[in-house]
């Protein structure tokens, strides 16, 4: 499976035709449905008030943005981190509206739409008429959400990396591509020599008459059926 981009962002407000704007972005780069360890994270100047809802939500005020980069600051170096690979996005219709209003508003190529997959379309297919928010996936996925008391990005992608494995199959699949990876190595390792006789055999431990309690066992009950001779 090819890399892919799980992302998300916090906003000023819900509507970017409304003139809202960004105030934080983060991605994670996950390859076969595991992160990387690579990820791209920015809070963003929008250069406009932050609605009080939205403060409610996400906590960001806005004197935390004040004097962060502005996206024309940061167009670049977000779509060199996306690149040609797929975003992962919960109601990426939303998200994708705002990028694509931020990286036109300053003249940048936005990625198109067959690049995004949508997290809560794919919950609507496989839970119909259940609630599909991040929340209550993480919930039904048994997806701890104890680090998180407001919204955020980060924190919010990293919930959705977790959320998108289970859509696509479970830890169990998770489990399965580590796996994979134990098997190489141990297959690897079994092409060398392995371990070197003990130079000094271990005394026994069994003692003479459990020894005799033991033969005697067999000659009663087992007889020609014993897989070992008692007199080794």
């Amino acid at each position: 499976m090819a890399l892919e981009i799980v992302l998300d962002t916090e906003t000023t407000g819900i509507d970017h035709r409304k003139g809202h704007r960004l105030i934080e972005v983060g991605c994670i780069e996950i390859e076969d449905l595991l992160p990387t360890g690579r990820t791209y994270h920015r809070y963003i100047d929008p250069e406009r008030e932050i609605e009080a809802d939205a403060i409610r939500v996400h906590g960001i005020t806005n004197e935390m943005v004040r004097g962060k980069p502005k996206m024309a600051e940061i167009c670049d170096e977000l779509l060199e981190f996306i690149g040609d690979r797929k975003i992962i996005a919960h109601n990426a219709s939303f998200d994708r509206g705002f990028i694509n209003m931020e990286l036109e508003r300053h003249s940048r190529p936005f990625p198109p739409d067959h690049q995004w997959i949508d997290t809560l379309e794919m919950a609507r297919l496989k839970f119909p008429g259940a609630a599909n928010s991040l929340d209550a996936l993480c919930r039904r996925f048994n997806i701890s959400l104890a680090e998180r008391d407001l919204h955020g990005a980060m924190i919010d992608a990293r919930l959705l990396a977790s959320v998108y494995l289970e859509l696509l199959g479970g830890k169990e699949r998770g489990l399965d591509l580590e796996m994979a990876g134990a098997r190489a190595s141990a297959a690897a390792t079994a092409n060398h020599t392995g371990y070197a006789p003990r130079p000094r055999p271990l005394a026994s431990r069994v003692t003479a008459a459990e020894a005799e309690a033991h033969e005697a066992f067999v000659k009663k009950y087992l007889k020609d059926k014993a897989l070992w001779p008692t007199n080794v």
